[in-house]
């Protein structure tokens, strides 16, 4: 059976529905769309091929926004860089083994991303701190899931 495309919500802590991350299958590249409730597409998330860094772009209307990248053979220092369009950099650091970790810039913490444990399905807390950078930081939480994901298969999560 061939499925076509996975989807996976993003809830608020009241378990309110505010996106729905949907993943485009049989394509050259691995492909998301992240969709509001009212079904308008928010970004796009695009994973370019044969890269030598796992590179992700995200887009909104086709307009790349920010993009992603996770080191391959780095010992030591960040494993996930962001550059955002505006010029800004993002570092994404923490435990990824744990699924705990940080989206910060210049040393502040915007987010924090945490696995919950004792689920039935793999989920997410991300607790914002930048209310401003909302959507953007859950999109970066998706990305980073994405990568962390790909090492083991192919598998959608819920944040």
């Amino acid at each position: 059976m061939f499925a076509f495309h996975e989807e996976a919500w993003i809830e608020t802590e009241h378990r309110e529905k505010v996106y729905k991350v949907n993943r485009k299958l049989l394509r050259l590249r691995g492909t998301f769309a992240f969709v509001d409730t009212q079904g308008e597409q928010v970004a796009s998330i695009v994973k370019k091929a044969l890269t030598f860094h796992h590179t992700i772009l995200i887009k909104q209307d086709g307009v790349v926004e920010a993009r992603i990248s996770k080191r391959i053979f780095k010992l030591f220092g960040d494993r996930f860089k962001v550059r955002l369009r505006d010029g800004r950099r993002l570092r994404i650091v923490g435990n990824f083994w744990d699924r705990e970790f940080d989206i910060q810039h210049e040393g502040t913490t915007l987010a924090h991303i945490s696995r919950r444990w004792f689920s039935l399905r793999d989920a997410y807390a991300v607790d914002v701190m930048s209310r401003q950078d909302t959507t953007l930081l859950l999109i970066l939480a998706v990305c980073v899931d994405h990568t962390l994901q790909d090492l083991k298969g192919e598998k959608l999560t819920n944040l």
